[in-house]
């Protein structure tokens, strides 16, 4: 506990040193203790560093954090969901945090490849490049490797040098400060901060185990395989670990890089609607979703082809989720209250007592303003944002995996309206949804479906089963922002808690004891 508060207090210095106070205090006005405390910590004979005062309050924040390194950056990235505790206004600011850092040596990467993989392999790997992408947990080389008699260039990805420790470090000493900061500022426990640190860390665990990330992008291979315009990197097993994972290389143009995808004759216009399209499909048809689709992690490569990567971040949803998003979202474009209404009843989600009538007319206060507007003020993920806060009057239960679409549906919106902004959001979801909804209707269908899904469970038992099972339970706690009380993340949450308390009233108890034997002897 003692090495946490040690790792404590050099965070405190790193964070006090920069902007970040300063800037979020404009936001949102910290409690005057925290702000003595940092003030305290911030205490320096060096020269404050001036060489981003022309900057935006939003790129100075970020800025901050990202050299602050990747517990911040991971933590803004993080706070940037969770506007309940930071508001919208900060958490705008946050969303555009970067986590770009130096990289580190190529002679450290082929060390812990070899040390990953063994000699043999290690061996088999040729070209191996100084790193083309340093991120704040990992870092990407280009390489090639002999596949079965094919040369293939690949994408190595390595995770940072001990960052697991030192994240893990980190992370405790920030947990230890957010129960400081309950326990002294009673309207703080509200906020539930030692929970959001805990989350933070159950999250960010996932992506440094490159398994994980591995594990979701061959079954996003095998679901999309067939799908016209849509390529996912093959994951090269033998060459992926822990802390290595290999992958077909890209050579691609990112779809942030406009000017240079109509200097090759690409039809941006087509890309924006395959990519909403595409998005779509994969929700309501394999209820297995891309959930970090910003501009960075989408390319489209020399035939034309839309490729995704980084799939650190992946939604589920079950057979009630597709059916469910499916029907609202085509009852909306079809402006048949009544009928989303009656999808809601049905599927359970709001108590069977609710009038239908009462709640098709809650809705429609959603959906009609929406129609009086421009093409280009429509949006999805609104829609479904207004439609979870206007249900949750009516007792609707909370669906986690439906929250984590609706933030990507909004990401993956505003991508789509960068390449047209005239992007009709409503006609180019409808032949998806309407398409998936007919085909679902189709009795000889669904026996197929309930026949498929029993092989895909079939497959996945000798598959990593714990590790998919945990990477499912931490992405449900990132898009319902909580630890359910039955898991056990919860029971391991409230250990770490008892430890704290254990050690505050251990370390009250030895500073009453050093003023006792200061008073006897003096």
């Amino acid at each position: 506990m003692f090495k946490r508060l040690i790792t404590l207090f050099k965070l405190g210095r790193k964070l006090a040193k920069s902007d970040a106070l300063t800037i979020v205090s404009k936001f949102n006005k910290p409690p005057l203790l925290v702000t003595v405390i940092f003030k305290l910590l911030s205490f320096t004979f060096t020269k404050k560093d001036v060489s981003f005062d022309n900057l935006s309050e939003g790129e100075k924040l970020s800025n901050s954090l990202a050299s602050m390194g990747t517990t911040f950056i991971k933590l803004g990235q993080f706070l940037a969901t969770r506007p309940d505790i930071i508001g919208d206004a900060l958490s705008k600011e946050l969303e555009n945090l970067q986590d770009k850092l130096p990289p580190f040596s190529q002679s450290k990467a082929k060390e812990m490849i070899k040390s990953d993989l063994g000699d043999e392999l290690y061996n088999s790997i040729i070209n191996i490049s100084e790193p083309v992408a340093a991120a704040s947990i990992a870092q990407v080389h280009k390489a090639q490797i002999d596949d079965n008699g094919v040369v293939k260039d690949v994408a190595i990805k390595i995770l940072r040098p001990d960052i697991k420790k030192i994240f893990n470090e980190e992370v405790d000493a920030l947990m230890l400060f957010a129960f400081i900061i309950e326990s002294l500022i009673k309207k703080t426990k509200r906020l539930k901060l030692v929970e959001v640190v805990f989350l933070l860390k159950e999250i960010t665990s996932l992506e440094m185990d490159l398994r994980f990330e591995a594990a979701a992008a061959n079954e996003y291979a095998e679901n999309t395989k067939n799908d016209e315009g849509f390529e996912v990197p093959k994951i090269y097993w033998d060459y992926t670990s822990e802390n290595i994972m290999t992958l077909d290389w890209i050579d691609g143009v990112s779809i942030r890089e406009t000017e240079e995808l109509e200097k090759r004759s690409i039809d941006t216009k087509k890309i924006a609607t395959d990519i909403i399209q595409h998005f779509l499909r994969h929700a309501v048809r394999d209820g297995f979703f891309h959930a970090d689709m910003h501009q960075g992690n989408i390319f489209v490569n020399e035939s034309g082809q839309i490729v995704p990567i980084d799939f650190g971040i992946m939604g589920r949803l079950d057979n009630v989720s597709k059916r469910f998003l499916a029907e609202i979202l085509f009852g909306f474009i079809q402006r048949d209250y009544k009928k989303v209404a009656e999808v809601h009843l049905t599927a359970g989600l709001v108590p069977n007592n609710v009038p239908v009538n009462d709640l098709a007319q809650a809705l429609r206060s959603i959906g009609e303003p929406i129609f009086g507007h421009s093409i280009k003020n429509i949006s999805g993920g609104k829609l479904l944002k207004q439609l979870f806060d206007v249900t949750e009057k009516f007792n609707m239960q909370t669906q986690p995996q439906l929250l984590m679409l609706q933030k990507t549906m909004v990401v993956v919106e505003g991508v789509a309206r960068r390449l047209n902004p005239e992007t009709n959001i409503w006609e180019t979801s409808k032949p998806v949804l309407e398409k998936w909804l007919k085909e679902t209707k189709d009795p000889i269908n669904s026996i197929n479906e309930t026949l498929k899904d029993s092989v895909e469970v079939l497959k996945r038992l000798p598959n990593l089963p714990e590790v998919m099972d945990k990477a499912n339970q931490a992405l449900n706690y990132l898009a319902s922002g909580q630890i359910p009380q039955n898991s056990n993340s919860y029971n391991e949450l409230n250990t770490k808690k008892e430890e704290m308390k254990s050690f505050r009233n251990q370390s009250i108890i030895g500073l009453l004891s050093l003023v006792i034997l200061t008073l006897l002897v003096f």
